[in-house]
C-alpha cells in the first residue's frame, strides 16, 4: 500500500510541476481570472448589477428586501460553473494525449505502477492546479462580501466553492478518460466538452421523458447537483453523484490504458 501511495505522489508531483511550467496552463488561468473578474464586477457593481438594482428599488420605496450577498454569490458561482464548462476540457485534453505523442504511454502501460495510480496522480495534479485558480477568487469574494449586512455565513461561501471543485473533479476525470483514447488534443477537448455539455443540460431530456425514467435521467445532471451546492444546500446525493463521476472516469481511464497495453503485447 505504501508503494502505491508513493507512486501516486510521484506522478502527482511530476504532473503538477508540468502545469506550473506550462505557458498554456497560465493562459487558461489568465482567461479564467479575466472572465471571472469581468463578471464579478458586472454582477456586483455594473449599471445593471445587484447594488444598482437594490439602490433603484430603495429609491422607489417598494419591493421585498433582497439579500444582495447571497444572491450575488449564487449568481457568480453559477457563472463560474459555466466558464469552467468551457475551460476544464482544455486542462484535461493533454493528460494522456501528450503521452501518446511522446511515445511514453506504452512505458506507462507496461510499468510496475498501476494504471489506477497513474490516473489518480494525474487527476489530483490537474485538480490542484484548478484549485490554485479558484483560491484568488475566494479571497476577493470574501473581501467584498465582508461588508454585507447581514453578513453571509462562511459555510455558504465554502460550500459553494466545494461544489465548484467537485464539478471540476468530475469534468476532469471524464476528460482524462477521453484523452486516453486519442492522440489529438483538439479532439479530446471537443469530445470532453460534448459529453459534459450533455450532462449539463440533461435536465431538458429528463423533462421530456417524464415519469420515473425522467427522474432517473435528471439525477445525472451536473447542473442540478451543482446548483444544490451554490444555493448553500449540502446534499449527500449530490456528493455521491460527483464522486461517482470521478470514480467512473478513473475506472474507464485505467481500462483504456490496459486495453492499450494488450494491443501492444
Amino acid at each position: 500500500m505504501g508503494i502505491i501511495f508513493a507512486n501516486i505522489i510521484a506522478i502527482y508531483r511530476k504532473e503538477l510541476q508540468g502545469y506550473f511550467a506550462s505557458p498554456f496552463a497560465y493562459i487558461i488561468a489568465g482567461i479564467f481570472w479575466f472572465l471571472s473578474g469581468y463578471f464579478f464586477t458586472g454582477l456586483l457593481l455594473g449599471p445593471d448589477g445587484l447594488i444598482a438594482g437594490v439602490a433603484a428599488q430603495d429609491q422607489q420605496g417598494g419591493g421585498a428586501p433582497v439579500d444582495v450577498a447571497y444572491q450575488f454569490l449564487s449568481l457568480f458561482l453559477s457563472v463560474l460553473g459555466s466558464i469552467a464548462l468551457f475551460l476544464l476540457p482544455m486542462l484535461s485534453m493533454g493528460l494522456y494525449t501528450e503521452e501518446r505523442k511522446r511515445g511514453t504511454l506504452e512505458l506507462l502501460a507496461t510499468s510496475p505502477v498501476t494504471n489506477w495510480a497513474v490516473a489518480l496522480g494525474k487527476l489530483l495534479a490537474v485538480l490542484t492546479f484548478f484549485i490554485t485558480m479558484v483560491l484568488p477568487l475566494m479571497a476577493y469574494e470574501a473581501f467584498a462580501l465582508s461588508a454585507s449586512n447581514p453578513p453571509i455565513q462562511p459555510a455558504v461561501l465554502l460550500l459553494g466553492h466545494l461544489g465548484l471543485i467537485l464539478l471540476a473533479a468530475s469534468v476532469l476525470s471524464l476528460g482524462m478518460f477521453v484523452s486516453s483514447l486519442t492522440d489529438s488534443t483538439i479532439l479530446a477537448a471537443v469530445m470532453t466538452f460534448a459529453i459534459v455539455l450533455m450532462l449539463w443540460v440533461i435536465d431538458l431530456i429528463a423533462d421530456r421523458v417524464g415519469g420515473n425514467v425522467g427522474q432517473a435521467i435528471g439525477h445525472l445532471s451536473l447542473l442540478k447537483h451543482y446548483t444544490n451546492f451554490i444555493q448553500g444546500m449540502f446534499s449527500s446525493g449530490s456528493l455521491i453523484l460527483f464522486g461517482s463521476y470521478v470514480v467512473l472516469g478513473l475506472f474507464l481511464t485505467a481500462q483504456a490504458i490496459e486495453a492499450f497495453r494488450f494491443q501492444r503485447s
